[in-house]
């Protein structure tokens, strides 16, 4: 059985978060130009209470955003919990058995 490491978890959503990633980036520009378009100020543009007409999309870039955020997390989790396993075992090897 085939341990996960972060660089599994990040290969295999690779395809998935590079089109997550995309769409992202793609509807950011959108917004953005849209916001410049409007010529409304960031905070106002970008609060779906304040801006019905964009509100959909706003929504869909915070659910992009937390989906790419997501496996990095996990990845930042595991590196932290083997580092943490890794150290633990170092330090139990460094103690000299008592006689």
């Amino acid at each position: 059985m085939r341990r996960s490491t972060p660089a599994n978890l990040s290969s295999v959503g690779a395809a998935r978060d590079g089109a997550g990633q995309g769409e992202l980036e793609s509807l950011k520009g959108q917004l953005e130009a849209a916001r410049h378009a409007a010529g409304e100020a960031i905070g106002v543009f970008y609060d779906p209470r304040q801006n019905a007409a964009h509100a959909a999309d706003l929504q869909r870039l915070h659910r992009l955003r937390e989906e790419m955020a997501s496996p990095m997390q996990r990845a930042e989790a595991w590196g932290r919990a083997a580092s943490g396993a890794d150290q633990h075992h170092t330090s139990e090897a460094d103690v000299e058995p008592e006689e």
